[in-house]
């Protein structure tokens, strides 16, 4: 294809129709950046869009002017949609979205306030950072997690360590400026029944866990926009339901994090880190039993 005239219709955002004034002398083997749709009149063309970047092109319509090849058409032009390819980018999305959400445990949990505010507001606060960083790096935000999905095969072997590294920093110095921010470190908590503190870390970070990958993960539930409402409210329902027995972290950076703001006592820690990360494999274990044609 010759050098393209692109016009933009008026009104239109990048995703749109542009009109090429040109003719179309598609070849296979020259296609990149663009692809069309042509139904048997060409496989693509050549050029470029604003965006630079294209998914897909649906042609709509053609115009035939006579003795000569189809000279107008008009092409959908949609933003092609790719994991970001520099991985300092996810790391920077892993702390970001880990330290909002330590720092929103410590500043419901340190003033101690009332009632069923805690749990809602972490919850919340997990939800919109995994849509806000879902996108970026997965929304992990919770090293038992990124084992999980490591295991499920969705994660590189080289990202799980600086994810980590990301969520275990995010978590130490989200609780640094909590406590700054309230003015006074937490009370901790006396985890008197370990066995018992053990067990509910485990099942709800296994609940967690497996609900991250059914609903982020899997092909069943592919593109859909529930998944961070989904994966904020089981963390939410834990801490209603065992928070008063192992102080309800389901996540090794929230543990270390509510170590450093005195929420727990740091000697006790190993209780959330080992129960979590367990949870984690053993979820991806039971996701793989359970979809075993979802690879």
């Amino acid at each position: 294809m010759g050098k393209a005239e692109r016009s933009k219709r008026a009104g239109a955002n990048e995703s749109s129709f542009y009109v090429l004034n040109s003719p179309c002398r598609a070849a296979r083997s020259a296609c990149p950046p663009w692809r069309a749709k042509t139904f048997g009149v060409a496989s693509c063309v050549g050029g470029s869009t604003p965006s630079g970047r294209v998914r897909s092109f649906y042609v709509l319509n053609f115009f035939y002017a006579r003795h000569q090849p189809p000279a107008v058409m008009f092409m959908k032009v949609e933003p092609l949609q790719h994991p970001n390819p520099n991985a300092m980018n996810k790391y920077i999305a892993e702390f970001i979205g880990t330290f909002f959400l330590v720092l929103t445990v410590g500043c419901t949990v340190i003033p101690g306030a009332a009632g069923v505010i805690a749990p809602l507001a972490i919850g919340a606060s997990l939800m919109v950072m995994v849509f806000a960083t879902g996108h970026i790096s997965g929304g992990h935000l919770n090293p038992a997690v990124t084992l999980a999905v490591f295991l499920r095969g969705k994660c590189p072997a080289s990202d799980v360590i600086p994810y980590w590294i990301a969520q275990i920093a995010a978590g130490v110095i989200a609780a640094l400026v909590a406590v700054f921010l309230c003015g006074k470190s937490g009370t901790p908590m006396e985890i008197t029944n370990v066995p018992a503190a053990f067990i509910a870390e485990f099942f709800f970070t296994f609940a967690l866990a497996f609900v991250v990958l059914n609903v982020a993960t899997a092909k069943g539930t592919a593109n859909n926009s529930f998944y961070g409402l989904a994966i904020g409210m089981t963390v939410m329902v834990g801490a209603f339901a065992v928070g008063a027995i192992s102080g309800g972290a389901f996540n090794p950076a929230v543990a270390v994090g509510i170590g450093v703001m005195k929420l727990v006592n740091l000697s006790q820690i190993w209780i959330h880190v080992v129960a979590d990360l367990v949870g984690g494999a053993i979820a991806a274990f039971t996701f793989k039993i359970v979809n075993p044609g979802d690879e």
